[in-house]
């Protein structure tokens, strides 16, 4: 493992300026066998199912105990700082996104295909080698996400609204959208306002032959790609087809203050779970994103949240963890518990047994993530180290556009610019 300490780890996640706060770790309640710590993040909800699960866990396996940490996702990863700094981090956790090669590049953590019990044989040679990071897997996924865009179907049959055909192109979204905005009953706008969405900036990358990032571990989109994006949500503002940012109180609306009051919105396809419940009176539908008509071959792509074993664990609590991790990703008791907030189960097996229990909501999710699975699909590689904080710097710079205070080429080339300077800084 390489060496590193709080002030360098802070440089590679881009979280330098922000406060920590530190939690002391669970000891293990058992008197013998293994006691695990697990961490992972969520809302109060999530806590709620995955302490049951965890609990449940431990009375199928009561030689193992699990200390669950939880936090928020921005508190979580403020505590991952601290305790990675301090050597001190939880057996088993959950890896946000913006750090998946910044925790790998620190030999945070350790191999699992050599771990007996982990049962990978319903995985293909190549689900394996897409989850891997150059040939070795060091993160187990527990979930799939597919980028999406979600829409209120009650609010379309109220309106007598028809969105275009299943092979719909951005630029008919966008002239739907401005054009349902001015027509519909309800006064509601067709979207909110989320040039930030970092799924759908990826879609939009991709299908014109860029990524977000590159194989090497750089930026891989320049600024005219960054500069269209940026445009096409400015022409929607400006046309009253989207929610101002007044109306949606900032660059991060909350969905049960605008689901009343907007059409349709981006975002990954397990979303659909927690935000549909905030309007049990409406319906909802999902839809791959749009697509120019000459969009990159194998431009569709899948993300996976990952979990991953600290390289620091005790030898005597890896074959535990195995079995934790086993009963997280393999097993169908554990996600009726958890539900499907976290995705479609990467699992194929799992993926068609949750068909059996899915909501009608869960269901739509499963679908999607299914057909995505089954499109051509090009590589996609992960944030470098150094970008921790990249989606704060698009959000800010897509507020800046919102409000006037800088045009579309200048910010889109100011983001570039700040993103590579925390790539330099993290190499």
């Amino acid at each position: 493992m390489k060496n590193f300490d709080r002030r360098s780890f802070l440089a590679l996640t881009g979280m330098g300026a922000l406060g920590t706060s530190t939690l002391l770790a669970g000891c293990g309640s058992g008197s013998s066998g293994a006691a695990l710590r697990y961490a992972w993040w969520g809302n109060t909800v999530r806590q709620q199912t995955y302490s049951q699960a965890l609990e449940e866990f431990q009375e199928a396996n009561p030689d193992i105990s699990v200390d669950p940490e939880f936090a928020e996702y921005g508190a979580f990863q403020e505590r991952m700082t601290t305790q990675m700094a301090a050597r001190n981090v939880a057996d088993i956790f959950w890896v946000a996104s913006p750090q998946v090669m910044t925790y790998e590049a620190n030999g945070l953590y350790r191999r699992l295909d050599d771990i007996p019990t982990l049962d990978l044989s319903d995985y293909s040679d190549d689900d394996i080698e897409s989850f891997s990071f150059d040939g070795q897997l060091l993160t187990m996924p527990h979930g799939v996400f597919a980028p999406v865009a979600r829409y209120n179907e009650t609010f379309l049959e109220e309106d007598g609204a028809t969105l275009p055909g299943e092979d719909w192109t951005w630029e008919e979204l966008s002239e739907f959208l401005i054009d349902y905005a001015a027509g519909n009953s309800g006064g509601r706008r067709g979207a909110s306002y989320t040039p930030d969405q970092d799924m759908a900036f990826e879609a939009w990358l991709r299908q014109r032959g860029q990524d977000l990032w590159t194989e090497d571990g750089s930026i891989g989109f320049d600024a005219e790609a960054l500069g269209d994006w940026f445009e096409w949500w400015r022409v929607l503002l400006d046309e009253g087809a989207v929610l101002s940012l007044g109306e949606q109180e900032g660059m991060q609306p909350d969905f049960s203050a605008v689901g009343d009051n907007i059409l349709l919105n981006f975002g990954s396809s397990n979303h659909i779970i927690d935000e549909a419940a905030m309007f049990p009176d409406y319906k909802y539908r999902l839809r791959m994103v749009p697509a120019g008509e000459d969009a990159s071959e194998g431009h569709r792509f899948l993300y996976f949240p990952r979990l991953a074993i600290y390289s620091g664990i005790d030898d005597d609590k890896v074959e535990a963890a195995g079995q934790l991790v086993d009963h997280n990703v393999n097993n169908s008791d554990f996600l009726k518990t958890v539900g499907l907030t976290m995705g479609a189960p990467p699992n194929p097996r799992l993926l068609q047994e949750a068909y059996e229990f899915a909501s009608e909501d869960e269901t739509e999710m499963l679908e999607v993530v299914e057909a995505t699975r089954e499109e051509d699909q090009r590589p996609r590689y992960e944030a470098p180290p150094g970008t921790g904080t990249w989606r704060e710097a698009l959000s800010r710079a897509s507020e800046s556009i919102a409000l006037g205070d800088a045009g579309v080429s200048e910010t889109a080339e100011s983001l570039i610019a700040e993103i590579q300077s925390g790539i330099d800084q993290g190499a």
